[in-house]
């Protein structure tokens, strides 16, 4: 019989279309243990000198300040903190 069957799914893949798994795409590849994301694939680097995140009460109006200064602000704070440290004055 030649005639398609009307409950045949339309985005069907032949499995011989499949790419080839090659050491790049193991590389690349996530890994799972059960749910748990073991190894990432590609992607950012890891950086040497992280970060920690800390909960820090600011008063209102120096919070506002910081904001208003655009985009970045929390980072020339941890840069103003940085040099305040180095210079002895905390």
């Amino acid at each position: 019989m030649n005639v398609k069957s009307k409950n045949m799914s339309k985005d069907w893949v032949d499995p011989d279309d499949a790419p080839e798994l090659d050491e790049k795409w193991f590389r690349d590849a996530h890994v799972y243990v059960r749910d748990t994301l073991i190894k990432r694939g590609v992607g950012r680097p890891p950086i040497k000198n992280t970060k920690i995140m800390l909960s820090l009460r600011l008063d209102f109006d120096v919070l506002e300040k910081l904001r208003a200064s655009g985009k970045g602000w929390q980072t020339r704070l941890s840069n103003h903190i940085k040099e305040a440290v180095s210079k002895g004055v905390l």
